[in-house]
């Protein structure tokens, strides 16, 4: 005869865990497939080697971040180089669907992985910021960046709400800001009413204050974060680019500072400084429950009947035929 004892302790939930990577790299300017290569290996690197199932990739790492180039811009007036320069950029950038897009995809069903890859994409004259979603099935969307910071406006034009993609990969959903769109508190809130559990910054902003933000929204989304960051050095540039930073083969142009932020804001891994690199941290998904305990943005710690928010998601083309 068996009887039950109910002061026996309740054997622990098996822990839902997901193991995330950011990578902290760049790739050659101008050259879209060496950058390819890069990508592919850093991806095999981060999954085959470090046993990562999510892998952040930089912000324009295909395509690439041309950072000290001016353009040959002046308010009102460019020049004949710039303009050349300018015809470089938009030849390197990808296309959506593309060969790039193709070959990516095809990695991430061999390696069962999820990936958000930053890239440029070009579609017709204009180019755009986007970050590339990618899982087993490949393929999965994109997201433009909606906003472009300062003169990034005069390459890449803006997004609007029909790329605010989240991917559910059926242990977690997946969200992305590119950049400076984190510190934009509406595209934030958009993002959390979707249910965004990792939260994937690709970036190019290596300074300290960047750490606080990665921190904050953390805390405030009750989300895990995944900031990559590029690392770039003078000599990832083409030889006859002058960037106002220098011309020392050394110089570092952007610095890094990828970091990996639990849903309470405790710092899981990083942040990484002075050189390439990939971080990788086990989240225990369970933690998200947890944190939301007491806070959620868009729902027990809203106020609807003081603050709404009005999301427009359709597409907004400069011609539709009817």
């Amino acid at each position: 005869m068996t009887t039950s004892n109910p002061d026996a302790a309740t054997p622990p939930a098996a822990r839902r865990t997901v193991t995330a990577a950011v990578v902290q790299a760049a790739a050659p300017l101008f050259d879209t497939p060496a950058a390819l290569r890069r990508a592919e290996e850093l991806l095999r690197e981060a999954v085959q080697e470090r046993g990562a199932e999510v892998v952040v990739l930089p912000e324009a790492f295909l395509g690439g971040y041309p950072k000290g180039l001016d353009f040959g811009i002046t308010v009102g007036s460019r020049t004949p180089a710039g303009r050349e320069v300018f015809r470089r950029y938009h030849a390197a950038a990808i296309d959506v669907p593309g060969p790039e897009v193709d070959a990516l995809a095809a990695l991430t069903s061999e390696l069962g992985c999820h990936a958000v890859v930053g890239a440029v994409e070009r579609r017709g004259g204009s180019l755009y910021c986007v970050a590339l979603f990618f899982g087993p099935d490949g393929y999965l969307g994109l997201h433009r960046k909606l906003m472009p910071t300062a003169a990034e406006r005069y390459l890449w034009g803006q997004g609007d709400g029909s790329t605010l993609p989240v991917v559910d990969t059926g242990t977690a959903r997946l969200g992305s800001a590119i950049c400076w769109e984190n510190y934009m508190p509406l595209f934030r809130t958009a993002m959390y009413a979707k249910g965004v559990d990792l939260w994937c910054a690709p970036t190019v902003d290596d300074r300290d204050a960047w750490q606080a933000t990665m921190r904050h929204i953390a805390l405030e989304g009750r989300c895990f974060v995944l900031s990559a960051c590029q690392y770039l050095r003078r000599d990832g540039l083409p030889a006859d680019l002058h960037p106002v930073q220098g011309d020392g083969p050394d110089t570092v142009l952007i610095g890094g500072g990828s970091v990996i932020v639990s849903p309470l804001g405790e710092v899981l891994a990083g942040p990484l400084r002075d050189g390439e690199g990939i971080l990788t941290a086990e989240l225990d998904l369970d933690e998200l429950g947890r944190a939301r305990f007491d806070f959620d943005p868009v729902g027990h710690y809203a106020r609807p009947d003081v603050f709404t928010l009005r999301v427009d998601t359709s597409a907004h083309a400069a011609v539709i035929d009817e």
